[in-house]
């Protein structure tokens, strides 16, 4: 199937002229969400509970904020960017009650609606549009001139023209100024989810970790074993991201491409693979899906356990303590709390 790429000339943001965009929640990617539209000329409210500790952030940001309830009434269209497990009772609760038939129902990453813990009835249009990076990435490279690549993908369309609008709230984002990639639901979610999974979260922070390990373990520094296995790290995706697996080749050492080529298969071989096709099967089934659902509608006791065993691994300690002594890192922070 061939790919449908657009760009900003593909898109017009005059479908968004004489229509007030809410954007519900304020945190990575709602924060930059609602900061690009409004800096595109869009009318934009924000949605947040009275106790968010968001509200006056944004409201800083000179940003209209409101109840959810009272943004989806206000709003044409109203994107959730919130996270996928408070989700569907808000939905539920007090967007649901606001959606007028006609009305476009955004999501900035398909989970609820691809599993069906979000349903929203056949007058309302949904769509998607997820940019490819964090929050802090989107509203930065905006700012830049530049922009994220994003996904963008229709769910129903009663209206006849929700992927024209998607594309121009992509366009807002700054999305087409980069690149925004049609898609589908159940694409976006179950690669998304794998990649994170498998690769970009679990896999790579894995084996860092494993790596850091084996190192200490030997009787190395454990200042040593940080600056290999994962401070480093940045330096080889910056030469892949620029130009590829073949560009990182072509600028490290001979050692380094020889060691690359011959130990690397050794570290994820075939097993590894089949490890990675049973959490694909996972996630194609529903059972990730599942799991996290009930994880959450239980308390996220498991789930808090496993970030506090995750927060005191002595390499959190160790890298602390490195980053003190290179300062200029906070400089180009991409991520400040005290703002998003």
């Amino acid at each position: 199937m061939a790919l449908n790429v657009y760009y900003d000339a593909d898109a017009d943001l005059a479908r968004l002229a004489e229509r007030t965009v809410a954007v519900i929640g304020y945190g990575s990617q709602g924060h930059a969400h609602a900061l690009n539209l409004r800096s595109s000329g869009v009318s934009v409210v924000v949605g947040l509970r009275k106790d968010s500790a968001s509200w006056q952030k944004a409201e800083s940001e000179g940003l209209p904020v409101v109840t959810p309830a009272e943004a989806a009434r206000k709003a044409d269209i109203v994107m959730l960017a919130v996270p996928d497990e408070t989700a569907p009772a808000l939905y539920r609760d007090e967007i649901a009650p606001g959606l007028a038939p006609g009305n476009y129902l955004a999501v900035a990453h398909g989970f609820n609606i691809h599993f069906q813990t979000i349903r929203p009835p056949e007058p309302i249009n949904v769509f998607m549009v997820a940019p490819k990076g964090p929050g802090h990435t989107v509203r930065a490279l905006y700012e830049a001139g530049r922009g994220v690549p994003a996904l963008a993908a229709v769910w129903q369309d009663p209206s006849g023209d929700t992927l024209p609008v998607a594309l121009a709230y992509a366009k807002g984002l700054g999305a087409g100024r980069a690149g925004i990639i049609e898609t589908n639901f159940r694409e976006e979610t179950e690669t998304d989810l794998f990649g994170e999974q498998a690769v970009l979260c679990g896999g790579l922070t894995a084996l860092m970790t494993a790596g850091y390990e084996t190192l200490v373990e030997a009787g190395y520094a454990p200042e040593m074993a940080y600056f290999e296995t994962i401070h480093e790290v940045k330096l080889i995706v910056d030469l892949i991201y620029e130009n590829g697996l073949a560009n990182m080749r072509y600028s490290v050492s001979n050692t380094a491409e020889y060691g690359d080529l011959t130990r690397g298969p050794r570290v994820v071989d075939e097993a590894v693979k089949q490890r990675m096709k049973q959490i694909l099967g996972e996630i194609q089934r529903g059972e990730f899906a599942r799991e996290f659902i009930l994880e959450n509608q239980s308390g996220g006791v498991s789930f808090q356990a496993l970030r506090r065993r995750a927060a005191e691994h002595p390499v959190e300690a160790v890298g602390a303590r490195l980053r003190k002594l290179m300062p200029w890192l906070q400089d180009e922070r991409l991520v400040d709390r005290s703002k998003n």
